[in-house]
């Protein structure tokens, strides 16, 4: 697709006498080029004609939408994890308001640096039960040398249960034979996190 045809489903409809694509294209040639159209306000978009309040708000969240994404891949590309603490500050703030419980594998290359983070659950109770099979499925797939879990508790309380525990071992082990490391495995409640590491539970 044609940046005036993304931009078109976006604004949805065209204005009199021309098509969404057509306002589209004038949208992209009045402001130079795309990279300019997208750094521009709601206020200067509803300048161009054809474009009101609502087809300005669509094109601002979108293009603000893909900044944040960028943003997130460039970061954690950046981000070496070295302490249990890097880890709880990019996920408390994914986790702290979810009332699921969701089972997260972050995947870590050798230099332990973040390529990709991956749910593998989400439930009400008990998504930390899962098999080595979808853990590894992921590391695998992502290349990783070693990964790191995640789960959150919604009831607020960080400690991990006996299953919580089972299960972190049998994943180690299985790490173990596939010659990736299970680096900590780390429980989010709220604005609190435990790990299993610091804690000496793995």
């Amino acid at each position: 697709m044609t940046d005036a045809e993304l931009i078109a489903i976006l604004i949805r409809t065209g204005s009199r006498g021309k098509s969404a694509v057509e306002l589209a294209n004038d949208l992209i040639k009045n402001n130079s080029n795309l990279t300019s159209l997208a750094s521009i306000s709601t206020e200067a978009l509803r300048k161009n004609l054809g474009i009101g309040s609502a087809k300005a708000a669509a094109l601002v969240a979108a293009f603000e939408l893909t900044r944040r994404i960028d943003f997130q891949n460039k970061w954690f590309s950046r981000k070496k994890i070295g302490m249990p603490k890097d880890v709880a500050e990019i996920f408390i703030p994914l986790l702290r308001d979810e009332l699921k419980e969701n089972f997260i594998v972050v995947c870590l290359n050798s230099a332990n640096r973040i390529i990709k983070y991956e749910t593998i659950t989400v439930g009400i109770l008990n998504s930390s039960v899962v098999h080595p099979r979808e853990v590894f499925k992921v590391a695998i797939e992502n290349n990783s040398a070693n990964i790191i879990l995640i789960h959150n508790h919604p009831s607020g309380n960080p400690e991990p249960s006996k299953e919580d525990i089972k299960i972190t071992k049998r994943l180690v082990e299985s790490g173990k034979i596939l010659d990736i490391n299970v680096f900590d495995h780390i429980i989010i409640a709220n604005h609190k996190y435990l790990s299993m590491v610091e804690e000496k539970i793995i």
